[in-house]
């Protein structure tokens, strides 16, 4: 599957409308003490959202297709949260399953969630090869 994304920026300072081939739309911005708005979530905060929805996301459909009694997943995220580390960076993840699961579901569920795409994605190489494209002369 491919995935895309789309962002634009408009006239408020440092908001950008993201968009997708499906017709989504969502926004970025700043805190009013960095010059945005705050209108909605930082950048960082919308990597980290992605990590928590691909987590709770694979963490139910395993459950589900387990049939074991997960009702809902929360997932708590931090980035460096107790200071940058020396070398590169720290996600910290926790995770609370809700349902009446045995102690080997839950630690196969911990498996699974440090088997997420995106997990996989953060933790994996990546390349991002960067263009200009053409643009219209005003």
């Amino acid at each position: 599957m491919i995935h895309n994304a789309h962002a634009k920026s408009g006239d408020q300072p440092y908001r950008v409308t993201l968009t997708d081939e499906q017709g989504h739309t969502w926004h970025a911005d700043e805190p009013v003490a960095d010059g945005g708005a705050d209108t909605a979530p930082t950048p960082m905060q919308l990597v980290l959202s992605g990590l928590g929805a691909c987590t709770a996301i694979t963490l139910q459909m395993y459950a589900a297709r387990k049939q074991w009694p997960l009702s809902y997943v929360e997932v708590d995220l931090r980035l460096n949260a107790e200071g940058k580390p020396a070398d590169g960076n720290q996600i910290t993840r926790s995770i609370t399953l809700h349902g009446a699961l045995d102690e080997e579901q839950r630690q196969r569920l911990l498996q699974i969630a440090n088997a997420c795409p995106v997990h996989k994605l953060l933790e994996g190489k990546v390349s991002i090869p960067t263009a200009l494209a053409e643009t219209e002369q005003a």
